[in-house]
């Protein structure tokens, strides 16, 4: 039975296994592109080795097995024994996509058939590439792997301060104490013992320590001995020949030249904790333990005669010549590399959306609060209350602010994830098709980053199924063979603007049309323009396509994309271009949860204007009163201003105050006017949501509380310049005809 520690344990290793799992996806895209980016491979190798390390803490079995066959495949790409191919990016996707399942996999539960079945098949597919190790032959072996400068046997073996070796063997210094024959060890045993393990290219006796005759002890040993061996064994195996003799001699192993940039690359690939830096060096292989523990002893022995003057262990092991400098040098980068990632996420705090959620409503009940106090205040007249109030409000206002700052997040994440959705439907199509990002660093509300991944899989599928030509249809009219597919984010207007472009062939605008009079959207008669045509594949059911593919042409999914960004209080449009391209814009808002709303006030009732909607406000006098009495439109500066009496619009009893004010909003590049009685100022506005049975009350979007504790609807701005400009345009069509019927 897991204990709750573990529990929380375990989570945090399925959310940062999705983080590194992201990672490796992205860079498996990257390297589509750019195949020889030595710094993308070894991320995406980092990756898979930290989720098997951390697996294996876990006893997480099936992950770590399946886990070490894509880390070995992905080591041979580190080596360069295998190159990136769009055939191995192929296989390396859905290894990835086998991981997460795995990895959110019921740990204490078995796998069910189908996820054995596809990891078998994985596997299979991943053995081929390790195979081809055995069949690339010598030949191809030789040309991938980076030249070799191999030293003569009979060279003198050059040993410089960082222990650096000149040949492509191992090299052993060794020189036994007096006492080692005296002790029944026989130096030249250990010597032959050494050739199990590889074969000892040259031996140079050292006779340096060796008296005068008259001096020599025929039971004393006075020789040393410099080997190189040509070994695979590891340096903990070279040294255990020489556990009995340990106590009796001075024994140094230095790797051959090529296993620095092995050593180097496992001290990279180490997962980064606080191990101290002769850990690292065990850990590499580069340093054995029981070197370890002697150089730590010396390090000690010295710190105990010299405290200020103590040397470092990396000085003191490469003094020695135990470890090479560029090995002790790699493995600080990595220590300092860790301790910064350490510092860095020192200063990040997971926390869970639904404490998020409670801090913005507690945060909303407190600007409710605030403007009731703030409101009483200017009822009595208190000019000290109401200064300690306008206080009060501005912290309100930034507290406000930096809770919701909280929750905002780039939207280049949900952009980059649709790398894999082109990739794979353009294959799957056999289209070539490229992704360009723009405004990936806009921020927005975590919670409408979450809802608007579903819409944009639909536009971005749309675009690439009926949007982009194939290659041989782009050549044909003189385009690039490659379809380009925009994605783009911007700010505007207190709301986000996200565009999913394409540069494919555009819509057919009289398809589309008889389409929509074929099934009595539209009237035969109706005068449209050419954008509400175009909008019209937003209608449910509705759909063009001349065959049915398993992407779209169903009549299924545009009309889902518009409920779901109305759902978000959003908007969306088309624009389309025959021959150049499709452009569909989305509008939401920043937040879904506190605004700065301008107060209005008509009749007996209260309404919120969102504030960044607002451009001006204009005051109308008697005279223009009866001008507009019967017209909808007014000449704000010589500028047609379409204008909507809420009066009206709402059908609140009595015929208005004997003051009126247009209140003139923009949205969407449109204006047009809110004709109210009454201006109440500025008002933080906390947003809740209406129930199903006002969900269909058009110029209506939510609803919030004053602070006297009465209830003020806040207006869909977006809809009602929208009814504005559909009657202005309906009106003009009307004396159009109307003109051409007279003449």
């Amino acid at each position: 039975m897991s204990t709750p520690n573990m529990d929380s344990a375990l989570q945090t290793f399925i959310e940062e296994s999705a983080e590194l799992l992201q990672q490796m996806e992205d860079a498996l895209l990257r390297l589509e592109s750019e195949p020889d980016n030595q710094e993308i491979i070894d991320a995406m190798f980092r990756a898979a080795h930290t989720i098997k390390g951390s697996a294996g803490l876990f006893a997480l079995d099936e992950i770590v097995a399946f886990t070490h066959v894509v880390e070995s495949v992905l080591d041979r790409v580190r080596d360069h024994a295998l190159s990136i191919t769009s055939e191995l990016i192929a296989v390396l996707l859905p290894c990835r996509d086998h991981i997460g399942v795995l990895v959110n996999a019921p740990a204490d539960a078995p796998l069910d058939v189908d996820t054995r079945t596809t990891g078998n098949a994985l596997l299979a597919n991943l053995q081929e590439f390790l195979a081809g190790e055995a069949a690339d032959g010598p030949g191809n072996a030789a040309a991938q792997a980076p030249a070799q400068s191999i030293v003569p046997h009979d060279t003198p073996v050059q040993s410089s301060g960082g222990g650096a070796v000149g040949n492509d063997h191992w090299h052993l210094s060794l020189r036994f104490g007096l006492d080692v024959l005296k002790n029944g060890m026989d130096p030249l045993s250990f010597i032959r013992y050494l050739g199990k393990l590889g074969e000892i290219a040259s031996v140079t006796t050292l006779c340096d320590a060796m008296p005068p005759a008259a001096s020599m002890d025929p039971e004393s040993c006075y020789l040393g001995f410099e080997i190189d061996l040509k070994s695979g064994a590891s340096k903990a195996e070279i040294e255990s020949v020489f556990d009995f003799v340990r106590d009796d001699a001075v024994i140094h192993i230095l790797p051959p030249h090529s296993e620095i940039a092995r050593y180097v690359e496992l001290i990279k690939s180490l997962p980064e904790d606080d191990k101290r830096l002769g850990d690292m060096l065990v850990a590499s292989g580069a340093l054995t333990q029981r070197e370890l523990e002697q150089y730590l002893e010396e390090q000690a022995i010295g710190a105990a005669k010299q405290p200020p003057d103590t040397a470092p262990l990396g000085q003191i092991l490469v003094e020695k010549q135990v470890v090479q400098r560029e090995i002790v040098e790699s493995a600080l980068d990595k220590q300092k590399q860790t301790k910064d990632h350490k510092a860095q996420e020192s200063r990040l705090v997971r926390v869970h959306a639904d404490k998020l959620d409670s801090l913005i409503n507690l945060v909303g009940e407190l600007v409710i609060a605030g403007a009731g106090a703030t409101m009483l205040a200017q009822r009595n007249g208190d000019g000290a209350l109401i200064e300690a109030n306008s206080l009060i409000s501005r912290l309100v206002e930034e507290i406000r602010d930096g809770a919701l700052q909280l929750r905002m997040v780039q939207i280049g994440d949900t952009f980059s994830r649709f790398q894999r959705v082109v990739r794979d439907v353009s294959k799957e199509l056999g289209k070539d098709i490229e992704l360009v990002i723009t405004g990936a660093e806009t921020e927005l509300d975590k919670t409408v980053v979450e809802k608007i991944g579903d819409p944009l899989t639909h536009l971005v599928r749309n675009s690439m199924d009926h949007g982009i030509e194939s290659a041989a249809t782009r050549a044909a009219n003189g385009k690039p063979a490659k379809g380009r597919l925009m994605l783009n984010a911007y700010h505007d207007s207190g709301s986000i603007v996200i565009e999913v472009g394409d540069d494919g062939a555009g819509l057919n605008r009289d398809k589309i049309l008889s389409k929509a009079i074929e099934r009595g959207i539209v009237g035969v008669n109706q005068n449209l323009t050419d954008r509400e045509i175009y909008n019209l594949i937003f209608e449910a059911g509705f759909s063009t396509a001349d065959q049915v593919s398993n992407l779209s042409g169903r009549g299924v999914g545009m009309d889902v994309v518009r409920r779901n960004i109305e759902a978000l209080r959003g908007t969306v449009e088309l624009d389309s271009t025959p021959g150049e391209g499709t452009t569909v814009r989305i509008r939401l808002p920043l937040t879904l949860a506190i605004i700065d709303g301008f107060l209005v006030g008509v009749g007996e009732s209260a309404y919120v204007v969102p504030l960044e909607m607002v451009l001006e406000c204009v005051e109308l006098s008697d005279q223009d009163r009866q001008a507009l009495e019967h017209r909808t439109y007014v000449n704000l500066r010589g500028e047609v201003l379409p204008f909507v009496r809420l009066h009206d619009h709402f059908e609140i009893p009595g015929n208005g105050s004997r003051r009126e004010n247009i209140v003139v909003v923009q949205y969407g590049g449109h204006k047009a006017g809110l004709v109210v009685d009454q201006l109440m100022g500025e008002f933080q506005t906390v947003i809740k949501p209406l129930g199903k049975m006002f969900s269909r009350v058009k110029g209506i979007s939510g609803s919030t509380i004053l602070g006297t504790g009465e209830v003020a609807l806040i207006l869909d701005v977006p809809s009602l310049i929208q009814q504005a400009a559909e009657r202005e345009a309906g009106l003009a069509g009307t004396a159009d005809r109307a003109t051409a019927s007279v003449q």
